[in-house]
């Protein structure tokens, strides 16, 4: 059975609520994972999650940890995340830098996917910040400066634009609108098979050994509404991502 790292989709909440001369606080905690670990195990693969604040505990530390995996996925998790923990911001100890591991392990044949989020790719206000990171060398994208986002609160179809390519088997025409995406500009080589609007919406490469996809929205509420995830293309797309990102 193939394995798929999963990294991200989750948050804590800190909330205050304000009763005329009273107010109190609490908390809590959620992930959005449901959707994409229902399509990707529908794919036949064992799902391994680390949300984001458990990266800096659980996320493999050499390139040989990484190859465990068959693929991995990042999706709304940011580079600081990523690539600056504790024992660096706190402690001053140098640690092995967690997007050149990546970078590696696609060189050596593995397969990454990005998924789109408010923190992923360059995300809101920027704050992803994947622009000039070893991510990017691997994508099949260039990163925009800044905000990339594109908010489609009216929604938006995608479309398909390469019937032929094995990812885009069995896919049909017509697809349920998203309410979102981040903006990307394909890299020279790469294949565009899905687009929004007129911005690629799935675009997959090659780098070293490995497969590259960027995926430009999201695999959860609010940009994918729950009629885009629990529509029948969305377990064949990710069924089809699998097979051919491990193939």
């Amino acid at each position: 059975m193939k394995k798929v790292l999963f990294v991200g989709e989750s948050w804590h909440v800190h909330v205050t609520e304000s009763k005329g001369f009273d107010t109190f606080s609490f908390d809590y905690y959620e992930q959005a994972t449901e959707y994409i670990q229902a399509a990707l195990e529908a794919a036949g693969v064992e799902f391994h999650h680390i949300p984001s604040h458990l990266v800096e505990e659980r996320f493999p530390t050499t390139v040989e940890g990484l190859a465990e995996y068959d693929m991995v996925l990042f999706s709304d998790v940011g580079a600081n995340t990523m690539n600056l923990p504790m024992n660096v911001f706190q402690r001053l100890i140098p640690t092995v830098n967690k997007l050149e591991l990546v970078r590696e392990y696609v060189r050596n044949g593995g397969a990454f996917v990005m998924i789109g989020g408010y923190l992923t790719f360059q995300g809101i206000q920027g704050r992803g910040c994947y622009k000039r990171t070893a991510i990017e060398d691997i994508l099949p994208v260039t990163l925009l400066e800044g905000d990339d986002r594109v908010e489609c609160s009216q929604g938006l179809t995608p479309m398909v634009t390469d019937s032929a390519h094995p990812v885009m088997a069995g896919m049909p025409d017509q697809w349920p609108a998203v309410l979102g995406y981040n903006r990307l500009l394909p890299k020279e080589g790469s294949s565009v098979v899905a687009r929004i609007g007129d911005d690629p919406l799935v675009v997959l490469g090659q780098y070293g050994k490995g497969r590259v996809c960027a995926y430009a929205t999201d695999c959860a509420p609010h940009w994918a509404p729950k009629e885009f995830c629990t529509w029948d293309g969305f377990t064949r797309l990710w069924g089809n991502l699998v097979d051919w990102m491990t193939a």
